[in-house]
């Protein structure tokens, strides 16, 4: 076998397939429960623009997953409960990017 029938190929992104560092993290936090909250964020271009907003998101106390898609800006957060706003804010701006508020 060759490295190529082992690894799958991956799209535009350092950490995986679809191009996200955390595909799997969302679904799972969901089925156990939480609530689910969905922000818009500016600037993200690149798997490593989700990896940098989902960590910094994830240091948010209560936080159970994060998944990050830069193709949609989009950034759905599951929690033990309602965040601070204001908190998801101050971690989008620490890892550079800009809050634009919840998604539509």
């Amino acid at each position: 076998m060759t490295a190529e029938t082992q690894l799958p190929q991956a799209t535009g992104s350092c950490c995986s397939p679809s191009g996200s560092c955390h595909d799997s993290a969302g679904a799972e936090a969901a089925a156990q429960g939480g609530v689910t909250t969905v922000y818009q964020v500016t600037g993200m271009t690149c798997g490593h623009c989700e990896g940098a907003v989902s960590e910094e998101i994830s240091g948010i106390k209560g936080v159970t997953s994060v998944k990050a898609v830069s193709s949609t800006g989009q950034v759905t957060v599951v929690s033990e409960s309602p965040l601070d706003e204001e908190a998801v804010r101050a971690a989008v701006d620490e890892a550079g990017y800009e809050l634009a508020g919840r998604a539509a």
